[in-house]
């Protein structure tokens, strides 16, 4: 959100420290198309019963006293009461950004808020992986190559009799 810059801060620092792709986004208000639109996630009356920061090995936790949470029924995120003794922070959903299905269900959060019991809207990072980029693999190749053929001349492949071969053995030079 636009209006907690502290998060927000965080949330620009990940987006940009992930290699490869990476999507944020940004709810911001605008005073001419939705003006208020999400009044309900950045108001202090209403933000902590309707907003939930999701970490790392945390349990979804919210509220204005922190009393309520998320636990999967199933695969059914359902809010809980921590106050009435029925469960307590370890009945409920760890947050895990490798895990691809909870990340699905987070998405899928966006229940109205006048309703009595919704769920509340989450904020953070949903699913991050990490695997290498094109850039990787592609060093990853070259370095290959050199280490198996050497680091090859441009002279020597254009005095050569084998020039059919240059679009074959381009990729191995270095310049």
């Amino acid at each position: 959100m636009d209006r907690d810059p502290k998060h927000l801060q965080e949330m620009l620092k990940r987006s940009h420290a992930h290699k490869g792709a990476s999507f944020l986004e940004i709810y911001q208000n605008c005073n001419i198309f939705n003006d208020g639109a999400f009044e309900v996630f950045t108001e202090k009356s209403s933000k902590a019963d309707n907003t939930i920061f999701v970490e790392q090995g945390q349990p979804l936790i919210f509220g204005a006293q922190k009393n309520l949470g998320i636990r999967l029924d199933g695969h059914k995120p359902v809010v809980v009461d921590l106050n009435d003794g029925q469960f307590t922070a370890s009945d409920l959903w760890i947050h895990d950004e490798q895990d691809f299905g909870k990340a699905q269900i987070l998405t899928r959060m966006f229940d109205d808020a006048r309703i009595e019991g919704h769920l509340p809207r989450p904020f953070g990072v949903f699913y991050q992986i990490f695997r290498p980029t094109y850039e990787d693999i592609m060093a990853a190749q070259l370095e290959e190559a050199k280490a198996k053929r050497g680091p090859g001349s441009l002279d020597k492949l254009l005095a050569g009799n084998e020039t059919g071969r240059l679009h074959k053995q381009i990729i191995y030079i270095t310049i």
